[in-house]
């Protein structure tokens, strides 16, 4: 067994799980003690990488209930959606330093489905919850073990009582609407986007609202479609269909945008000398676009870790709102030379 550990970072387990050949979880259930048996051979092989590495437990990562199985449980409405795909790749990463596992699950973008999901998965023995949550603005939380760690993740509104952790999608799509509006000099913006009311939809639609506002532009046609690539390209008919044909398009994910350039471009419309298009999300899909997609950058990698850090709290994660802002990806969707 070698290793090649640098003495000045601090070993996580998930080297040790590598060194050792065992899962994370594995490593848990040695350096813990439990609460699962671990085979002497295993346990053996798993204390000499620690040995070897130098490794220290993270306090933290234990402080979600000692003795447990290191499993944390997530929930996403759909991993073919980009985004969520990323975002789920984010979280797993994030609990991997920290030598915990991820048990995912998709709600379907379902609301019935994601609340028994924060019903079953506990039951699988996970030691706390990240929730991608699709609640609209009027919906309530659901009830979970009160001595389950749980936040919700990709969250723009708090959720009341509970822990969230969300992009400050407002000034997000302000990036985007701005930048046509003032940059481009485009009168109208016309917006695609999800179900009227959904959490994620109103603060994507409140920053398009007010960027046309302080503008002094027309707001153009909405559009609501599904949260996906065929969504983007059914919104087309409707968008050339309008009394006057917008010049410039926001669309409140990159999924939609994706579809949306798709549709465009079958219809015969040419991106950007005829639309302009700027999405939202930042996932790496859109760099790939023809053109490549204008966009709002959501910081995963540090909503993920922010997640996985209130989990860690010692006695629960409480209540609050950490909002995260997003920057803008310039290409040539808009009518610019790239810049990313």
């Amino acid at each position: 067994m070698a290793a090649t550990q640098d003495p000045a970072r601090r070993a996580t387990a998930a080297e040790v799980a590598r060194l050792a050949g065992v899962s994370p979880a594995v490593v848990s259930y040695v350096v813990n003690d439990g609460p699962r048996k671990v085979a002497p051979a295993t346990a053996e092989r798993v204390r000499e990488a620690v040995r070897r590495l130098g490794y220290r437990p993270n306090r933290a990562a234990r402080a979600l209930r000692r003795g447990t199985t290191g499993i944390v449980g997530l929930v996403i409405p759909r991993v073919a959606n980009p985004f969520m795909a990323e975002l789920s790749e984010a979280v797993q990463a994030a609990a991997e330093r920290r030598g915990l596992a991820v048990l995912a699950a998709g709600s379907g973008n379902d609301l019935g489905v994601e609340r028994r999901l924060l019903q079953t998965l506990p039951r699988h023995g996970v030691d706390g919850l990240v929730v991608a949550t699709v609640m609209g603005h009027h919906d309530t939380a659901p009830p979970v073990r009160p001595d389950l760690p749980t936040v919700y993740l990709n969250a723009p509104f708090a959720v009341p009582g509970c822990a969230a952790v969300g992009p400050d999608a407002t000034q997000g799509a302000r990036l985007v609407v701005d930048h046509l509006l003032g940059v481009h000099g485009h009168r109208s913006v016309a917006l695609v986007t999800g179900e009227s009311g959904a959490r994620t939809a109103g603060a994507r639609e409140l920053g398009w609202q007010q960027a046309v506002t302080e503008h002094g532009a027309r707001p153009g046609p909405v559009v609501r479609v599904a949260w996906d690539r065929p969504g983007g390209s059914a919104a087309v008919e409707a968008l050339l269909g309008a009394g006057a044909r917008p010049t410039a398009v926001f669309a409140t994910s990159d999924a939609q945008a994706l579809g949306l350039l798709h549709g465009l471009r079958a219809a015969g419309v040419r991106v950007p000398e005829e639309v302009a298009v700027g999405g939202f999300d930042g996932v790496e899909d859109g760099a790939y676009a023809a053109p490549p997609l204008t966009t709002a950058h959501q910081p995963v990698l540090a909503m993920a870790e922010a997640a996985l850090d209130a989990l860690e709290q010692p006695g629960g994660p409480g209540e609050g709102h950490a909002l995260f802002g997003l920057d803008l990806v310039v290409r040539q969707s808009c009518g610019c030379t790239a810049t990313t």
